[in-house]
C-alpha cells in the first residue's frame, strides 16, 4: 500500500464546483504538505453515510494534517441536482468539503468502481491507498499515522496555509424531520433527525408542543436523552404499552440502537444496540444474542407494527428484523443482508436498504430505497409491486410492470386500501392500487417526502427538504407527471463476450501474511444483473481467480450507452500480522458493481486490484 518503489502522481480534482468550503475552491495543490483522503459517496448510499461517521473521529484526531475531501458521484439523477446535494452535505453533518462530479470525471480519473471508494494522497501529492466499500477506519488510522511519521522525518509535512471553513447553516423549527406516527392524543410524533430529537406536534403539523432530546449528537438514555439522527417512531397499542411499560419505540438510525419512550416521563431507555454497528459479507448470516442490547444493528430506518411485534427496516444489512416487546426478543424477520431485489420466501428474499415501512390488516409494506422499489409481505413471502432493481429508475405512471420510482424513503396505507408513496427523489407522492395493478401520481413538488400517516382520510407527509409536514394530497387530486426513465450512469468497462478470467490481484500489507487458521484465507462471490448475463461461473469460490462465460441477450440490438448489465465482483482476503504477542487479525474486503459492455475483440480478462489498509 505505501510502497515508495512504484508512486503514482495522484490526479487532480475535477468537478462542478465546491461545497461546504464558505465559497473557496481547493486543488491538490494547495493542500501539499498535508495528508487527504478523498472519500467518493453518494448520498442515496447507507454504506457512504456510514464512512462519513467512521471517519468524524480520524478528522478530530488528526487535525489540521489531515484534509478529507468528499468527492460526491451520484447514483440517481435527483442526486446531480446541486440543491439537493447542499441539503444532503446539511442533512447529514458532513463536516467536510465536498467536490460535485456529477459527470463522474474525478471518479474516472480515480478509477473509482464502487460506491464508497476511498484514496488516500501523501503530502507529496501521490497517490499511497485506495480501497472500497466501509469499515477501514482503524486501518486508516494507521497508515495515516504512519505517514506523518514519515512525512515529518522528510521535512515534507506542513500544515501552512488556512483551510477552508465549513458553510453556515440555517436553522428551522424542524431540520430535516424524517418519519411520522400519529398519537394516541391526536397529536403526532415527528422525527426530528438533524436536530437529533423527536418532537409531539400539534394537530395543525406546525406547533410544536414537546421536544425530547437537547439538539445534540448523543446516545444518554434517561429523562434528559440524546439521540443521532433518529428515523422511525412507532407508537405501540395501547395494551403492549401498558403491558411492557413504554409507549414508543424509535429507530435511532445513527447510535444503531432501538429506543423505548415512556410517554409520561420523557425518559427513554435502549431496547436493543449495543452503538456498534453489525459489518459482515453479503449472505453471511447475522448472529443475535438473547440480551437484544448486546446485539450490532446496522442503520435502522423504519419500524412498524406487524403481527404483533415491531418490525424493523435494517437499511444497513438491507433485511427486516423483528423486536418483541413483550418478549424481548430480537430476531431476523426477512432478507439474507445480500442487497438486491429478489422475490420469494422471506427468509431467501433480497432488500436493498428498506426504508419505508407501513402495515394493513395482512400485508407489510416496504420501500426499498435503492431498488426503487415498493414491495410487500404476506403469508411469509416477498412481493414486488413496483420497480425492477438497484440500477433502474425514474418517474412512470400506469401498469406496476412498467411504473417506475426514485429512491423512495416512505410508504402509507390509505382509506381505499392503496398505498400512498413517498418518492423521495421525484419530489412526489405516488399512488399504488393493488386492484387495478396501477400507479398514478397524486401530488409533485413535494420537497423529498420520506414519511406519511394517514388522519381523518387526509393524507400528511414529512416533506424533509422543506423541513416541514404538510398535507399536500387534496381529497380526488391526481396530478400529471413528467415521464422519465433513468439508470444508474457509470461508464460501463468494455469486455469481449464469452470466457472472461477475472482475476483479483492482493497481496497482503507489510507485516502481514495471509491468515488460513480457521478455514480458507479468500473468497470471491461473483453475479451479475441480469442474471443472464454471466451464463457460467457465477457463485462463490475460495480463489482470487476464476473463469466466467459472458453473453448478450439476443434481443437486444446494439449496446446501450449505459451497457449492458452490471457485474458484480465480491472479494474477501483474511490477514494476520507477522510480529507480536497478540497479533491482529485483518479482513479486507471490496465490493464492486461494474457496468459492462459486450464487445467483439475487447478484452477477455478483467483485473481488480484488493487493497489491504497497513501502517
Amino acid at each position: 500500500m505505501t510502497n515508495q518503489e512504484f508512486r503514482v502522481r495522484a490526479p487532480q480534482l475535477q468537478g462542478r464546483g465546491w461545497l461546504n468550503t464558505a465559497g473557496r475552491d481547493l486543488s491538490l495543490a494547495d493542500l501539499r504538505g498535508r495528508i487527504v483522503l478523498l472519500d467518493f459517496w453518494t448520498f442515496c448510499c447507507i454504506n457512504c453515510l456510514h464512512v462519513i461517521d467512521e471517519l468524524r473521529p480520524l478528522e478530530e484526531e488528526f487535525g489540521d494534517k489531515l484534509v478529507v475531501i468528499g468527492v460526491h458521484s451520484p447514483k440517481f439523477e435527483h442526486e446531480r441536482d446541486p440543491e439537493a446535494l447542499k441539503a444532503a452535505i446539511e442533512r447529514y453533518d458532513v463536516p467536510h468539503a465536498v467536490l460535485d462530479d456529477p459527470e463522474l470525471l474525478t471518479w474516472q480519473q480515480y478509477a473509482a468502481r464502487a460506491w464508497p471508494t476511498l484514496a488516500v494522497v501523501d503530502p507529496e501529492g501521490y497517490l499511497v491507498a485506495s480501497m472500497s466499500g466501509e469499515g477501514h477506519a482503524e486501518g486508516l488510522r494507521r497508515l495515516i499515522g504512519e505517514l506523518i511519521e514519515r512525512h515529518t522525518a522528510k521535512g515534507t509535512l506542513s500544515t501552512d496555509g488556512v483551510l477552508p471553513e465549513r458553510t453556515k447553516r440555517e436553522d428551522t423549527e424542524l431540520r430535516f424531520p424524517g418519519k411520522i406516527a400519529l398519537l394516541a392524543n391526536g397529536n403526532f410524533l415527528v422525527s426530528d433527525s438533524a436536530h437529533h430529537s423527536v418532537v409531539e406536534l400539534a394537530p395543525d403539523g406546525e406547533t410544536v408542543l414537546r421536544r425530547i432530546g437537547d439538539g445534540t449528537r448523543g446516545a444518554d438514555d434517561g429523562p434528559n436523552p440524546r439521540f443521532s439522527e433518529p428515523q422511525g417512531v412507532c407508537v405501540l397499542p395501547e395494551e403492549i404499552a401498558k403491558t411492557v411499560g413504554y409507549d414508543v419505540v424509535i429507530a435511532d438510525t445513527v447510535n444503531h440502537k432501538l429506543r423505548a419512550l415512556d410517554w409520561e416521563t420523557n425518559t427513554t431507555t435502549t431496547l436493543a444496540g449495543t452503538g456498534e454497528i453489525w459489518r459482515g459479507a453479503p449472505g453471511d448470516p447475522v448472529e443475535i444474542p438473547d440480551d437484544p442490547r448486546e446485539a450490532r444493528l446496522s442503520s435502522p430506518w423504519d419500524v412498524a407494527w406487524f403481527e404483533g411485534q415491531v418490525v424493523v427496516a435494517m437499511a444497513g444489512t438491507h433485511q427486516l428484523w423483528s423486536f418483541d416487546p413483550v418478549t424481548n426478543h430480537l430476531a431476523v424477520y426477512a432478507g439474507t443482508t445480500v442487497e438486491s431485489l429478489k422475490d420469494g420466501p422471506k427468509e431467501q428474499a433480497w432488500f436493498a436498504q428498506p426504508s419505508g415501512l407501513a402495515a394493513d390488516a395482512s400485508k407489510l409494506w416496504i420501500a426499498d430505497s435503492e431498488s426503487s422499489a415498493l414491495r410487500w409481505i404476506e403469508n411469509g413471502e416477498v412481493h414486488t409491486a413496483v420497480g425492477k432493481g438497484l440500477f433502474d429508475f425514474g418517474a412512470m405512471d400506469g401498469k406496476a410492470d412498467e411504473a417506475l420510482f426514485q429512491h423512495p424513503l416512505g410508504v402509507a396505507v390509505l382509506p381505499d386500501g392503496s398505498i400512498a408513496v413517498c418518492d423521495t427523489y421525484n419530489n412526489a407522492i405516488r399512488r399504488y392500487d393493488p386492484v387495478t395493478d396501477e400507479v398514478s401520481t397524486l401530488a409533485t413538488d413535494v420537497l423529498e417526502p420520506s414519511g406519511a400517516v394517514v388522519v381523518d382520510g387526509v393524507l400528511v407527509v414529512v416533506e424533509s427538504a422543506a423541513h416541514r409536514v404538510t398535507r399536500p394530497v387534496p381529497p380526488g387530486a391526481t396530478q400529471e407527471l413528467t415521464q422519465t426513465r433513468h439508470r444508474t450512469k457509470r461508464p460501463p468497462v468494455e469486455l469481449s463476450p464469452g470466457p472472461i478470467k477475472v482475476e483479483i490481484v492482493f497481496e497482503p500489507p507489510s507485516g502481514q501474511k495471509l491468515d488460513d487458521r480457521y478455514g480458507p484465507s479468500t473468497r470471491l462471490e461473483i453475479s451479475a444483473n441480469p442474471s443472464g448475463l454471466v451464463v457460467d461461473g457465477e457463485g462463490v469460490t475460495t480463489e482470487l481467480h476464476r473463469q466466467i462465460v459472458l453473453a448478450k441477450d439476443e434481443d437486444e440490438a446494439e449496446p446501450t450507452e449505459d451497457g449492458d448489465g452490471v457485474l458484480q465482483v465480491i472479494a474477501h482476503a483474511a490477514s494476520c500480522d507477522v510480529e507480536g504477542p497478540n497479533p491482529a487479525c485483518h479482513l479486507s474486503r471490496q465490493d464492486w458493481g461494474i457496468p459492462i459492455r459486450l464487445v467483439p475483440g475487447a478484452p477477455s480478462e478483467l483485473v481488480l486490484m484488493l487493497r489491504g489498509v497497513s501502517a
